[in-house]
């Protein structure tokens, strides 16, 4: 089982391995400790790419995926539901998102000093500033 005493073995391996960046992958423990996530980034200056937004809003650098999590829950309950129906969980199709949004924190950008494309500036869906 993960816990949050977890991260300080994963921050501590990715200081002595010298990390310049940090790729944080969808998961839901990891979406709810992200401000701690976020913290180390800031205090170690890694530029860092999430997937959802909730990192940007707290200061991290850029996310490319689901504008949030909760932003899937209600076809989830349409799954619970037709579950409860009797629907067997292996015959209901596997879906993905249908919309993915860049977003990024030009603020963080500047803290880092990271120059951004302009044109990952176009494409982004929302620039932070």
């Amino acid at each position: 089982m993960r816990t949050p005493n977890h991260f300080e073995e994963a921050f501590a391996a990715a200081l002595k391995g010298r990390a310049e960046a940090l790729l944080v992958i969808p998961d839901t423990f990891l979406t709810s400790h992200y401000r701690q996530i976020v913290d180390f980034a800031h205090q170690h200056r890694l530029p860092a790419m999430y997937y959802t937004r909730e990192y940007v809003d707290a200061g991290g650098l850029m996310s490319y995926g689901n504008t949030t999590w909760w932003a899937m829950l209600p076809q989830a309950g349409i799954y619970v539901d037709k579950v409860l129906k009797g629907t067997k969980p292996a015959d209901l199709p596997v879906e993905q998102p249908t919309k993915l949004e860049l977003i990024i924190n030009l603020k963080t950008a500047q803290a880092l000093e990271i120059t951004v494309p302009p044109t990952l500036l176009i494409l982004a869906d929302e620039v932070i500033r």
